[in-house]
């Protein structure tokens, strides 16, 4: 009987079963919507090449190059590895055959050396989970000492034995001819024995160990967590080439359903992001609530959308009731209300994730199905929904208070062709009385530097920023369309926020609508203004003693703008704030974005109170903000720690404290 006789029937076995169970587990993200994520190739392929290909986001943490190492291991030896299973069916079949010598020994080189890195990257990864042992590697269930992780890596690790295995054998055999174009399986075979008998048996041995652990591990994919080796690539081609700071209209009409209550529901590219996970555990040490102790982890989500759609297949391929619920109790394959709940919207878990899952978007479409489908919400929230329905604000004061903050103030009302700009003040800007103080302000700052601005006054209404992220799509949908419909009307195209969340919802939840608005936050605004001149300041009246910044999650990871706020400081003061350790990308949330500023924590620690014991680590006199939701958290969160020594201040509080004189 010849290896060929044996080997073809378990090569064509392994190859289909492969083909089956990749087939069985992949075909159910057809179960879930059409979307559409084909459009723009070449922007897609560009962030394959970046992020998957050059595992960018992974190597932004230091054990991320040993991923680097087995993943580009895999790439270069699955060469290798072709060539070995067609040696399998044609045993005179060599590469070096086929490519000139220089190319092939270059080859050779390359395998292995690159077998050594894995092997070594291996053991790296096999000390990480047994001796240092992270937290991101545990979840509630997902165990970073899983049997399957080290059979994973105990099949990676026999691979490279048996290469070496292998080689050495043919190289003391002397079998290779480009022998000293393999150092490591030159030294492999200086170790072997030197009787010929024995280094046959070995070799022989060393090929059916490759042979079988290669056949097996290709089986072992398919059912496994590690599918995400296949899958991984492609959901980062399929990717939001955009950022995800708004999400998709609903149609209200008869007999739809609204947002996601079973996993059905999801998109197909939802279903494709949960088997690309590869429960690394990065959005999970991102999270801002899950590092206070509340009941959310995104990660776990993933896993429960996973969990879920397997669980229920038989029932969604036949169409029939699905008999585990999506969102229900705190389990394996369900989702808690409380954990839907307890989001901010920061989207860190977006930034950190290292195959561009989506988790954020996900929670906010479970999220409108407990609240349009089910009437199931905090009832903390009742009386925001009523009051942002009625009166159109969170606190249900008349719409004639609006104005209030202008007294004294020369705020005169927004008209086209005289007036250039907007200034879109917003509800907390306009009613509460400790950020009614920023929008003087900034409304000082706007007069002195000669600015043409205008308010819309009582006609103002919320922007519904709080509505959508806490999934009441209807109502905001109201709101949109009647605030769209003013802006037009009024025949608004510059607009001038000092709220992050109103300023992402005019710029980009609402061109859903077909509006597109020029939008400036009042930090780029300011920056603008100091640079060009028109805005002086005399820098010896501003004096807010040692500043620390705080990043707001809307206006730095929802649009990317980290270096105004920061320039304009600079500018004002003389010296760069200090950056606490979280900042730009990695800061820490708030705790107040995506509705949970009208919500209390009733689990864990406050969020707030994280983030200001990790500014006051600074020792700063001012912690510098440029949101009115972070103000407010700031200044709960100082009073809770008795920090009467630090004060917290909008970036246009320090800018119009230094305005000069003759301009102020």
């Amino acid at each position: 009987m010849t290896k060929q006789t044996v080997f073809i029937p378990l090569l064509l076995t392994g190859f289909g079963l492969f083909a089956w169970l990749s087939y069985r587990r992949l075909s159910l993200i057809s179960l879930g919507r059409s979307e559409n994520r084909f459009d723009r190739p070449a922007a897609r392929l560009l962030a394959m090449l970046v992020d998957a290909i050059g595992q960018r986001r992974v190597v932004q943490r230091p054990f991320g190059f040993n991923h680097l190492v087995i993943f580009w291991s895999f790439l270069i030896l699955a060469l290798a590895n072709g060539e070995f299973l067609l040696q399998g069916i044609l045993p005179g079949f060599s590469l070096g055959r086929l490519l000139p010598a220089p190319l092939h020994h270059s080859l050779l080189l390359a395998f292995d050396l690159v077998s050594l890195f894995t092997l070594v990257a291996v053991l790296v990864a096999v000390f990480r989970r047994v001796i240092i042992r992270p937290d991101s590697l545990d979840s509630a269930y997902v165990s970073g000492r899983s049997a399957e992780a080290f059979v994973i890596l105990g099949a990676i690790a026999l691979l490279m034995i048996a290469y070496f295995g292998l080689h050495g054998s043919e190289i003391a055999l002397g079998k290779e001819s480009a022998a000293q174009w393999m150092p490591v399986s030159s030294a492999v075979a200086r170790l072997l024995s030197v009787s010929a008998l024995s280094l046959q048996s070995s070799a022989c041995f060393f090929w059916w160990l490759h042979a079988v652990t290669l056949l097996a591990f290709l089986c072992f994919l398919p059912a496994s967590k590690h599918l995400h080796v296949l899958t991984a690539i492609p959901n980062v081609y399929f990717r939001r080439l955009e950022r995800a700071n708004t999400q998709p209209r609903e149609e209200f009409a008869p007999g739809n359903g609204f947002g996601v209550g079973t996993v059905s529901d999801f998109s197909w590219k939802d279903l494709l992001d949960s088997f690309s996970c590869t429960e690394c555990g990065r959005c999970q040490d991102a999270c801002p609530a899950r590092a206070t102790g509340k009941p959310l982890n995104p990660r776990q989500v993933i896993h429960a959308i996973k969990t879920n759609l397997l669980l229920n297949a038989d029932a969604l391929k036949a169409a029939r009731p699905v008999h585990i619920p999506l969102i229900g109790p705190d389990e394996e394959a369900t989702i808690s209300d409380e954990a839907l709940w307890a989001c901010t919207t920061c989207g860190a878990c977006l930034a950190h994730c290292p195959v561009c899952i989506e988790q954020m978007p996900k929670i906010i479409s479970l999220r409108r199905n407990l609240v349009q489908m089910e009437s199931r919400f905090p009832e903390e929230l009742l009386n925001l929904f009523e009051n942002v329905e009625n009166r159109s604000n969170p606190w249900g004061i008349a719409p004639s208070e609006r104005t209030k903050w202008a007294s004294g103030l020369d705020a005169k009302p927004f008209k086209a062709g005289e007036t250039e700009y907007l200034f879109f003040v917003g509800c907390a800007g306009a009613f509460d009385s400790r950020n009614r103080q920023v929008t003087m302000a900034v409304a000082r700052i706007l007069d002195s530097a000669g600015v043409s601005w205008g308010i819309f006054g009582r006609d103002e209404k919320c922007c519904g920023d709080s509505l959508r992220r806490l999934g009441n799509e209807f109502v905001f949908d109201r709101m949109a369309t009647e605030n769209t419909s003013l802006l037009r009307e009024r025949g608004v195209t510059k607009v001038i926020t000092q709220c992050p969340h109103c300023f992402n919802v005019l710029k980009n939840d609402y061109r859903q609508y077909g509006l597109e608005l020029e939008v400036v936050h009042h930090s780029e605004l300011i920056r603008e203004l100091l640079a060009s001149g028109r805005l002086s300041l005399d820098h010896q009246v501003v004096d807010p003693g040692t500043t620390v910044f705080h990043d707001s999650c809307y206006l730095g990871r929802h649009n990317g703008i980290y270096e105004a706020p920061r320039q304009v400081i600079a500018h004002a003061t003389g010296a760069p704030p200090r950056e606490m350790a979280r900042n730009r990308q990695n800061a820490f949330c708030c705790g107040a974005g995506g509705g949970r500023m009208w919500l209390e924590e009733h689990s864990g620690t406050r969020i707030n109170l994280d983030r200001v014991n990790e500014a006051l680590t600074n020792g700063p006199d001012t912690i510098c903000v440029s949101c009115p939701y972070c103000l407010t958290m700031f200044e709960d969160g100082l009073k809770d720690t008795g920090s009467s020594k630090t004060r917290v201040k909008d970036l246009a509080e320090i800018v119009a404290a230094g305005l000069t004189a003759g301009r102020a």
